[in-house]
């Protein structure tokens, strides 16, 4: 049996909005994987912005127009919700299937790593 470590990809292979959604966000851009990863606590688009400035040491910049047509899209393919409206900023968080596709994708990069460091896929 092939393990994925933590994060068995198996248990999402079922359902074909599943395998819709993994064709699009996997592999996922550095956008889309800063969005939902930052989005495990609820958060608006400057936000993110920000966080992702700060924990890639300034390297990763997502502009303005990225941020917010990723954003719509993400919500509009179930991965992120709306959570509420203040100061004019709309507040974001990751929903199970955004989860999901991170985990798949957490599980990639992880996988990729290993295989960097001379481990084989079942590692």
């Amino acid at each position: 049996m092939i393990c994925m470590s933590k994060f068995d990809v198996s248990r999402y292979e079922r359902d074909p909005m599943d395998d819709k959604l993994k064709r699009v966000y996997v592999p996922m851009t550095e956008t889309a994987f800063y969005i939902l990863f930052h989005l495990q606590e609820e958060r608006h688009g400057y936000d993110i912005t920000q966080k992702t400035k700060q924990v890639t040491a300034g390297q990763v910049v997502i502009s303005p127009g990225t941020m917010y047509g990723t954003l719509s899209k993400m919500e509009k393919d179930g991965l992120i919700r709306f959570v509420r409206e203040e100061d004019k900023r709309k507040f974001y968080r990751i929903t199970e299937t955004g989860r999901e596709i991170l985990d798949i994708e957490l599980a990639r990069i992880e996988r990729l790593y290993r295989n960097s460091k001379g481990g084989s896929y079942g590692d």
